[in-house]
């Protein structure tokens, strides 16, 4: 009966996770689109579920709500339909979905050119669209498996179709987006958010640039209009319609009629688009930093101002971190909090019950994680989606995202365990298994970190030099 009740409590869990998923499907990701296909629905926020479980499981774990077996047999089937979704479901529809369109756009265009021809005829059958599938799976699943050489994971005598050979193959993956996702979002809160990052704009500096921008855009119309009226002119002189060709050539070799050459104008033209662009960006520019300006007097602005001091301390840190730990070679083995709570005990002298604290600080750590993770991955997914994708390709995009968090959330347990007390590190070790290089994949993370975090910073350094267009440019 024990084992029955926690049964339902997962399940009802999973239910409210899977409606969340749903939630933030219709309402974010689709709301500006009208095509819909449930299929799309049902695996992305079966996939959220699956691996907001995960989380659920470490938090049950630490406050011991579930029974030890319960949770190993909900661990051990949580982790193996999410690694189902990523390693098959979600790639097989991917496949699908693509060669289906890659095929229908196909057969649009052909029956433009050729109208009078039937659409079957050049619509990939169904069976074809299969084939192509599952050959792109085994293409797939080869390339998943070959991931492996290069790093130190589990060999073909581990077994190939295992719980430890999926994680740890899809954890590469999973790992390094996380980390890229770290280190830009470790350098670039802090550049957003502080206002010592703000160049000071005043609104004249604004009124300047834009009379340089309507002063170029008057003058590019005027040229537009002078090679306009002179193409009109020496067409009325030859009406003799000669081929298009010949007649941009003839009218490129001739000059006006108040003796300026066409080639000349056409080069000014294209200066002053060069000229035009530039200035709309800077104008842009500095149109931004002033709505940064007001912001940043708000009560919100300046709270995020103080956020933003204390993870630009946090940013050098793990930084510093990295550093240490990627030239040493070194992995802590103890997580934060048992070494707060050690510090606090041996060093400072505070009386305080070590395993109360332990559990409730390490609930809350962790709590904290999960939190941050889940946002900071959805409002990722969000800004993605709406740059990259359209009516026709947002069901791909969207089983891509799907596809990323899955192993996101996947690797964040692996990596999770170390900021868990050794008590509750346990249960995590035997579904994983013991044969997992855990420490290769906090080394990895440490290495990509570092690199995302120096590249955002050079890009960010080089994207602040002033760009400043001089009256001369206009003359």
């Amino acid at each position: 009966m024990a084992f029955l009740g926690d049964c339902v409590i997962v399940f009802v869990s999973q239910m409210l996770f899977f409606a969340g998923g749903w939630l933030f499907f219709n309402r974010e990701l689709f709301k500006h689109y009208e095509i819909r296909h449930i299929s799309v629905q049902l695996i992305f926020s079966s996939t959220f579920a699956l691996s907001i479980t995960m989380f659920e499981l470490i938090i049950f774990e630490i406050i011991d709500v579930l029974e030890s077996s319960s949770r190993y047999f909900h661990w051990r089937l949580g982790l193996t339909l999410l690694l189902f979704m990523v390693t098959a479901v979600i790639p097989i529809y991917i496949c699908h979905s693509v060669i289906h369109s890659i095929s229908f756009c196909k057969a649009t265009f052909l029956l433009k050119v050729f109208h009078h021809l039937s659409l079957s005829l050049f619509v990939v059958s169904d069976r074809w669209v299969r084939i192509l599938t599952t050959f792109c799976w085994f293409v797939f699943l080869y390339g998943l498996w070959r991931i492996g050489e290069p790093f130190p994971l589990l060999s073909a005598s581990h077994g190939i179709f295992t719980i430890e050979q999926g994680v740890s193959r899809i954890s590469v993956i999973g790992v390094t987006v996380m980390a890229i996702l770290s280190g830009f979002g470790a350098v670039n809160y802090p550049y957003t958010s502080m206002t010592y990052f703000i160049k000071p704009v005043s609104r004249n500096d604004i009124i300047c640039l834009e009379r340089r921008l309507a002063l170029t855009v008057d003058m590019l119309t005027g040229k537009k209009r002078r090679i306009a009226i002179s193409v009109y002119n020496h067409n009325k002189l030859h009406p003799t319609k000669p081929r298009i060709w010949e007649m941009l050539t003839s009218a490129v070799q001739r000059n006006t009629s108040n003796g300026e050459d066409i080639n000349q104008l056409k080069q000014e033209v294209y200066g002053l688009e060069e000229l035009l662009r530039s200035v709309f960006l800077e104008l842009s520019s500095l149109k931004n930093m002033e709505e940064r300006q007001r912001w940043s007097q708000t009560l919100k602005g300046k709270y995020f101002n103080v956020l933003g001091h204390f993870f630009s301390v946090y940013c050098v840190y793990k930084i510093f971190m990295c550093c240490i730990n990627i030239i040493f070679d070194r992995v802590g083995r103890k997580d934060p909090v048992t070494r707060g709570l050690e510090i606090a005990i041996h060093w400072c002298g505070f009386d305080i019950d070590f395993a109360f604290w332990n559990q409730h600080i390490s609930f809350l750590l962790v709590g904290c994680i999960v939190v941050t993770s889940i946002r900071g991955l959805l409002l990722t997914l969000t800004k993605f989606f709406y740059r990259i994708s359209s009516s026709k390709s947002s069901n791909i995009i969207v089983l891509i995202l799907g596809q990323i968090m899955g192993m996101y959330f996947c690797s964040s347990v692996l990596l999770m365990r170390m900021n868990m007390p050794a008590e509750y590190r346990v249960i995590i070790t035997e579904v994983l298994g013991n044969s997992i290089q855990f420490n290769f994949y906090h080394r990895w993370f440490d290495v990509i970190f570092l690199v995302s975090a120096l590249t955002t910073i050079i890009v960010l350094y080089l994207s602040r030099k002033p760009f400043r267009v001089d009256d001369s440019d206009l003359h």
